[in-house]
């Protein structure tokens, strides 16, 4: 095993872990009931999925789904689950929360002095009161402040760790980039869906919209384990005999799947959120008009690329239908026509090359 693919494989994994035991120990300080910190428990199947990739797999990835990144949406999103859903009534900014920094602080000064009266005590003494000033310090932080930096460096962490993660061989370092520059792109539309919609004070007072709203949120991190978006599905010798949809999905297969992440877990989803915050509940703001109206545009996009490749392939099922070449329907209607324009000027020369046989038989007998 490589060196490197083993430190990318351990160090990715112990971020993912670090993160999740951050969100269990704020649902800790925000419930006050210790019990919850059984939730750091499902790091455990992160650390057998560790274990088994490192020996069945030599720590490199799988064929279209990363087990790591799955595991990591399990250990982290009840945690963001339940901060969201508290929701407490700390603000930021307020006077007490910067007098509590304050105290802090002056603890901290006070605790360093007296730790120079002992040289060698002191040194131990002044590195826990540090951390212990440094702890309480962050615990000042008010709770929205929190959960939406959860947020943020949960959704980086699945970029960046989608990055650092060994690929297997199935996919390339070219496809791996397209893929992350999508996840770029679909992270932050997620995190202003979750952050844009919960704000919403009428929003807060509904206990099963903000569960609605959650539920989608959290339907929509499941594109993150999937690499279904850059890769093809093979085209084999027998694709001639399958049947259509068959033959459609060899051909078109990522671009499937973009089109129905977007209309079925991404845009489609969000819209349908939006569209009842305005219709059912009546909640109107500059920000909720602006996306229902992006959302409403990239799903009418999607519709019309879904009819574009569905008319490209027709068109390439009627063309060979009317020409017998051997050409596969999974391939690009433009290679297929290239290959029966190939075909007709063979046949060109195949007929024109006797005829000027035969005229040239006659002068020579002359």
């Amino acid at each position: 095993m490589e060196l490197l693919v083993l430190c990318n494989a351990l160090v990715t994994r112990l971020l993912f872990v670090l993160h999740s035991l951050i969100g269990v120990w704020r649902v800790t300080e925000v419930k006050k009931e210790p019990r919850y910190w059984l939730l750091a428990l499902l790091n455990l199947l992160l650390c057998l999925e560790t274990g088994l990739t490192l020996k069945f797999k030599q720590g490199r990835g799988y064929k279209w789904f990363s087990p790591a990144i799955f595991l990591y949406l399990i250990c982290t999103v009840p945690s963001l689950w339940l901060l969201e859903i508290h929701h407490g009534t700390q603000y930021c900014g307020n006077e007490p929360g910067a007098v509590q920094v304050n105290v802090s602080n002056q603890d901290f000064n006070q605790s360093r002095d007296s730790s120079h009266g002992t040289a060698h005590e002191g040194t131990d003494h002044h590195i826990i009161q540090t951390a212990k000033v440094f702890v309480n310090q962050l615990s000042t932080i008010c709770e929205t402040v929190w959960t939406l930096a959860l947020h943020q460096t949960f959704l980086l962490l699945l970029v960046i760790g989608r990055w650092l993660l060994p690929i297997g061989m199935e996919i390339t370092r070219d496809q791996l980039s397209q893929l992350l520059l999508m996840f770029v792109g679909t992270a932050a539309d997620i995190l202003e869906f979750a952050s844009e919609t919960l704000d919403i004070e009428d929003v807060r007072k509904n206990y099963a919209l903000i569960n609605a709203i959650l539920a989608v949120w959290t339907w929509s991190m499941l594109q993150f384990p999937l690499d279904l978006a850059v890769q093809h599905i093979g085209c084999k010798p027998a694709t001639t005999s399958r049947r259509i949809p068959s033959l459609l999905l060899c051909r078109y297969s990522a671009e499937l799947w973009n089109i129905g992440v977007s209309l079925f877990i991404q845009d489609g989803p969000f819209f349908i959120v939006r569209s009842i915050l305005m219709g059912h509940f009546r909640i109107f703001n500059q920000m909720l008009v602006f996306f229902t109206a992006k959302n409403i545009l990239v799903v009418t996009l999607q519709l019309y690329r879904l009819a574009v490749i569905t008319l490209d392939f027709r068109a390439t099922l009627l063309q060979k239908s009317r020409k017998e070449v051997n050409c596969c329907p999974c391939e690009p209607y433009e290679a297929c026509a290239h290959a029966m324009a190939s075909q007709d000027t063979e046949m060109k020369k195949c007929v024109a090359f006797p005829a000027k046989e035969e005229s040239e038989a006659p002068s020579e007998d002359q």
